[in-house]
């Protein structure tokens, strides 16, 4: 991570997140889905940890909502951008705290990327800033401010492309053999989509895509073909699945793969040469750069940045310290870069119990939860957990002193065909809620 580069790539890195970033907030906000996500539920499923994160009221919500198109426009434009990035960091992730029923692998992206950007000039050329403060002007920084989105970027795909090394994606093509047949009304491409090898050819494709992909980028000799490449992979998802802003924040990313070279025609007509050459941001180190502050300032951060990329490997494989299908029990499978593995779906029922008297009720789930919110809670055991949990309070106030609260689930998994979940005879109310195994799933059978 030493030697420094051209400035360029973090810039247009900067700016092209930077208007995805807003373009993602203000598509957020038209859905209507501020209020659909964080207002109008009853209940909301934290992740373990931050159960202390609850949504603002209705005007507060708007004004996070708010706040994050301004400081998205402001990191494109790099004007105050150290802050509007800050700022937008603890929006954004304050905002995906909330409820991991919208949990999204690329929500996840956007706040590991963004505080990358933290860690970064990338508004010391062709920024407001710059145009403030003209003495931060540079065209050189140190390689590490770049390296470090090229390796993020080489993780996520690769352990996207190593979670598709499984039977169901390349033994079945699971699940492109149902979703694939969804889309045979395109035009041209369409009548194939319905075929079964054409499944199994997508299948193949994308595991070694998302495998060499990063690796591909990171070399000049292939670069410019693998972004080809990266731009057709998203953009077919992106008409194929509904997958919202992924393919284009993928497509935006990556460009920090380029140098100078690439984008110069465009930065050579917006930015006048200037007489002399700019100052790089790390010269050649003078006696006062080797002081105690500056040794400690760079360790620190030395530290937190291998810190941060050990995390991101070992993460990915805390699904090894759990028995079980990691798609049926789907522990550890959030914040691993698994993305269209399955085709999962679930019904639950759930029953309250007085122990007292022996009544014994079916629970009207939609009285509490929206239909999204059930949707997904019926195939994530720690969400079914934690709905049986709201359920013991909410009788508890109802005046039921120690309610018993029971759940017969039945999932489909990749077509494997519908099947009981949850042990039925269990008492959720009592199963602690931790990162243990949980024993009341039920374990999952292959058909013969």
């Amino acid at each position: 991570m030493t030697g420094t580069k051209n400035i360029v790539a973090l810039v247009v890195l900067r700016i092209v997140f930077g208007m995805v970033l807003f373009i993602s907030t203000i598509r957020f906000m038209v859905k209507g889905w501020v209020d659909e996500f964080y207002i109008a539920p009853k209940f909301h499923f934290p992740f373990q940890g931050f159960e202390w994160v609850r949504p603002l009221p209705a005007a507060g919500m708007y004004i996070v909502f708010a706040t994050m198109l301004l400081t998205s426009l402001m990191i494109t434009a790099g004007l105050f951008y150290r802050w509007a990035v800050a700022v937008f960091l603890f929006c954004f992730t304050y905002v995906e705290l909330i409820d991991k029923t919208f949990y999204l692998n690329h929500y996840y992206f956007v706040s590991l990327f963004v505080f990358l950007l933290l860690l970064v000039p990338a508004n010391r050329y062709f920024s407001l800033d710059v145009l403030r403060r003209p003495s931060l002007r540079t065209d050189r920084v140190p390689a590490w401010t770049i390296l470090i989105f090229q390796v993020q970027l080489c993780l996520v795909y690769f352990f996207a492309g190593l979670s598709k090394l499984n039977p169901d994606w390349l033994l079945r093509a699971m699940p492109l053999r149902i979703w694939l047949p969804a889309n045979t009304g395109l035009p041209v491409i369409g009548p194939l989509l319905g075929k079964v090898w054409v499944a199994y050819v997508f299948s193949w494709f994308g595991a070694v895509f998302d495998l060499s992909i990063g690796f591909l980028l990171l070399y000049g000799s292939t670069r410019r073909v693998a972004y080809v490449f990266v731009i057709l992979f998203h953009v077919l998802t992106a008409c194929l699945f509904k997958i919202g802003m992924f393919p284009w924040i993928m497509i935006a990313a990556t460009t920090i793969f380029f140098s100078m070279s690439f984008f110069s025609w465009g930065f050579r007509a917006a930015v006048p040469a200037t007489p002399s050459s700019p100052t790089p941001l790390s010269p050649p180190a003078p006696p006062s750069l080797h002081s105690p502050q500056t040794v400690v300032r760079k360790n620190l951060r030395f530290g937190l940045l291998a810190l941060y990329f050990l995390l991101q490997v070992l993460v990915p494989f805390r699904y090894l310290l759990y028995p079980g299908h990691l798609f049926w029990t789907e522990e550890g499978y959030r914040f691993s870069w698994r993305v269209m593995l399955m085709e999962k779906s679930g019904t639950d029922f759930f029953y309250v119990k007085d122990p007292l008297t022996g009544r014994r009720g079916e629970v009207n789930t939609g009285k509490y939860l929206t239909p999204l919110q059930e949707r997904m809670m019926a195939t994530q055991p720690d969400m079914i957990l934690q709905y049986a949990h709201y359920l013991k309070r909410v009788y508890q106030k109802k005046g039921m002193t120690d309610p018993v609260v029971t759940v017969e689930s039945y999932v489909t998994l990749n077509g494997s065909g519908s099947r009981l979940y949850i042990d039925s005879t269990v008492d959720l109310a009592k199963q602690p809620e931790n990162v243990y195994h949980k024993t009341w799933i039920l374990p999952f059978i292959e058909n013969k």
